[in-house]
């Protein structure tokens, strides 16, 4: 007599939970709900506010904050924006914003004699410190600092091959005098600053450079625009003399082009000689 058997995967599970643990006498059945299961112990995250810049005023011996979108005091104190629904993250004047201690009526009317929050935000508003987020601080380090090497790169030349560096190599160049830009001094004071150092330690050969350029303005109505052209020209060459026409040749800043085009554009002409000029006087 032949009895067929059909192997089942289950079965033999059973089989072997049943051999593993036998006591001696009885035997235990482990059923799946009576297993030990591991813990996932999931750390709890600190919620950061990335997205907040506060506004801050000290009055009465005490500090108010309040808590606004990004970029929006800067457009509430020009007149751009008025509804402060759009410039406040909430409509509430806090002793400290990230500890969430709000100012009381009490606090208020001491320091600024009204209760009224509206009243109270305003002012603080107008009046207060911007206290910037890091995203904030990264983003207008990153726009100084272009702004900066975009400046050197226009106000500087190789004196062999008289060819502006690139913003990358300017940088490059800084970043080995460990030049520091910082948020709190315009860009153009910065640029300065740079190329006096670059000039000074020569890392990469660099000078700065002007521009050789000629204009030529008739005389007649045209005595205002003559005057100034003349106060963007240094180190004029001698120039032919003429009843009916300006002309000179010299030497130019390159960020007073444009303006120099603007002048000769509509009435005379402007004529650049040489993209970049080393200047010996300044030398």
């Amino acid at each position: 007599m032949f009895v067929s058997f059909s192997y089942r995967p289950s079965m033999a599970l059973a089989l072997l939970e049943a051999i593993f643990n036998d006591s001696g006498s009885e035997t235990q059945w482990i059923s799946k709900s009576s297993r030990p299961m591991g813990v996932i112990n999931q750390p709890s995250g600190q919620i950061k506010l990335t997205n907040v810049s506060l506004v801050r005023l000290k009055k009465g011996k005490k500090r108010f904050e309040v808590a606004c979108y990004q970029n929006k005091v800067q457009d509430y104190r020009r007149g751009v924006e008025t509804d402060l629904d759009e410039v406040l993250q909430i409509n509430q004047v806090f002793l400290n914003v990230s500890k969430g201690q709000v100012a009381s009526n009490e606090d208020l009317n001491g320091a600024f004699g009204t209760k009224e929050q509206e009243v109270v935000i305003k002012e603080i508003l107008s009046r207060g410190e911007i206290q910037l987020s890091e995203k904030e601080r990264q983003q207008m380090h990153g726009k100084i600092t272009n702004e900066l090497l975009t400046l050197v790169s226009a106000k500087c030349v190789n004196p062999n091959s008289k060819k502006r560096y690139p913003p990358t190599m300017i940088h490059k160049a800084l970043a080995e005098l460990k030049f520091n830009v910082v948020t709190n001094k315009p860009a153009k004071l910065q640029a300065l600053e740079a190329i006096k150092l670059l000039v000074q330690r020569q890392i990469i050969p660099i000078a700065r450079a002007k521009m050789r350029v000629k204009a030529v303005l008739p005389r007649e109505g045209n005595a205002e625009a003559i005057a100034q052209a003349a106060s963007l020209i240094a180190a004029t060459e001698a120039a032919p003399e003429s009843a009916t026409t300006w002309m000179c040749t010299g030497l130019i800043d390159p960020m007073n082009y444009r303006e120099l085009v603007t002048l000769c554009g509509k009435c005379g002409t402007l004529q650049v000689l040489d993209m970049a000029v080393l200047d010996d006087a300044n030398q």
